[in-house]
């Protein structure tokens, strides 16, 4: 059984709905918009910046790695430090961070061709903060809005949009700048965050009111046993990482790489834009729509996400399987509103920080095993049936979160 949240809630939502647009959550939507306007730029400018310097794709490869390893092994620690010390403060400590070691490797490149050892571990370090940062996004909604739903699909738009045009942004800056002006470019974004996340009022740079002092290894504990007490969130957790495996790992990997080989590059684009605005009509639809049980509404919009790999593996043709990828927006974006909403709404405030960063390190961690799998397993059963077998898994992951009473039967709370 799942614990009450902190405050008394208001399960069907006929209290008239406060307004969003406070002048705290404007502060957080411009910190978390450049800041994920900066995630969405990196990759591109890192590239480039590794291919100038010298170390051909395979270094390329090691670079993204070293971004991304780091913030999927700590970011449970940064949950327990968020909410040790607050979300607000371990965030601004975050963009602090990144600002710093990205500037470090703006400057080592200006300079010339840095040692790729020297690439790996200031860009370890900026994926590091990483990690310090999006526990604290979970933390921060619950108190800076009263509507949780609309704000995280708010959220959702805005990392929609980033997700499309940062890469474009990036790009269009490559042909006029360097690749290393485009990384110290890319890492003001960050110091426009914290700037944002420094005038916010109404969240305390302190921690959430806890009894009782603990050590690390007591909160770290502490953060496993609620996640683990809520039947809902573990299952859930535990079927994503299957769809993560078998569903969205060949989908990714292969259908991307069939989509530029056999389709082309300005195809692949026009199809990743039409992802991102089929994202960003997700968000718009999760404002409107209030379902009175979001896990069991968001489930069945999972099922939309069936036609992206399916799309691909018939041969439609490139505008047919951009409409299908926008459709496949709408459902999965639908689908992390109502997923996010009811954590930030039935975790107490005080472990919401740990609990996140499980569900989160959960949701990664068979991200890449499923898209390095995706390659050799093509070599031998063939691309076209394990897109099918992705997207069979779409109806998989409904049925089998919609078999679960916990998941199912979760009814909606306000905070």
């Amino acid at each position: 059984m799942s614990r009450s949240p902190v405050h008394d809630p208001r399960v069907d939502g006929d209290a008239p709905v406060p307004p969003l647009w406070t002048a705290d959550f404007r502060l957080f939507f411009a910190a978390r918009t450049t800041s994920l306007l900066g995630d969405a730029m990196l990759p591109v400018a890192i590239t480039a910046a590794v291919i100038g310097a010298g170390y051909g794709a395979s270094g390329v490869g090691y670079a993204l790695a070293a971004l991304i390893a780091p913030f999927a092994v700590l970011i449970i620690f940064g949950g327990v430090l968020s909410d040790r010390f607050g979300a607000r403060r371990m965030m601004i400590v975050s963009d602090a961070t990144r600002l710093c070691f990205q500037s470090v490797l703006a400057g080592v490149f200006l300079l010339g061709s840095p040692p790729l050892w020297l690439i790996l571990v200031l860009l370890a370090l900026v994926g590091a903060g990483s990690a310090l940062f999006q526990p604290g996004v979970a933390s921060i909604i619950p108190r800076i809005s009263r509507d949780v739903q609309k704000a995280n699909a708010t959220l959702r738009i805005s990392e929609s949009v980033t997700a499309v045009i940062g890469p474009s942004v990036a790009g269009l800056l490559l042909v006029v700048a360097s690749p290393a002006a485009v990384v110290a470019l890319d890492a003001l974004t960050y110091a426009v965050s914290g700037v944002c996340l420094l005038r916010i009022r109404s969240v305390s740079m302190g921690p959430a009111e806890r009894g009782g002092v603990s050590s690390f290894r007591d909160d770290l504990v502490e953060g496993w046993r609620e996640f683990r007490a809520r039947t809902w969130l573990w299952s859930v957790i535990v079927v994503y990482m299957l769809w993560q495996l078998a569903g969205a790992g060949p989908a990714m990997t292969l259908g991307y790489s069939t989509l530029v080989t056999d389709y082309g590059s300005t195809t692949f684009g026009l199809v990743m834009s039409a992802l991102g605005a089929g994202s960003v009509l997700g968000g718009l639809v999760a404002i409107r729509l209030r379902p009175r049980y979001p896990l069991r509404a968001g489930a069945l919009a999972m099922i939309l996400w069936t036609l992206m790999p399916l799309s691909v593996a018939l041969g439609l043709p490139g505008p047919f399987v951009a409409g299908c990828y926008a459709v496949s927006g709408v459902g999965m974006a639908f689908w992390i509103v109502m997923f996010h909403t009811s954590v930030q709404t039935h975790i107490p405030q005080e472990v919401l920080g740990r609990v996140h960063a499980y569900d989160a390190a959960g949701s990664l961690v068979m991200k890449p095993i499923g898209q390095a799998l995706a390659g050799p397993l093509a070599i031998i059963a063939g691309t076209v049936p394990l897109l099918f077998v992705s997207a069979a898994m779409a109806l998989v992951t409904c049925t089998l979160l919609l078999a679960i009473p916990a998941v199912r039967d979760l009814r909606r709370v306000e905070r």
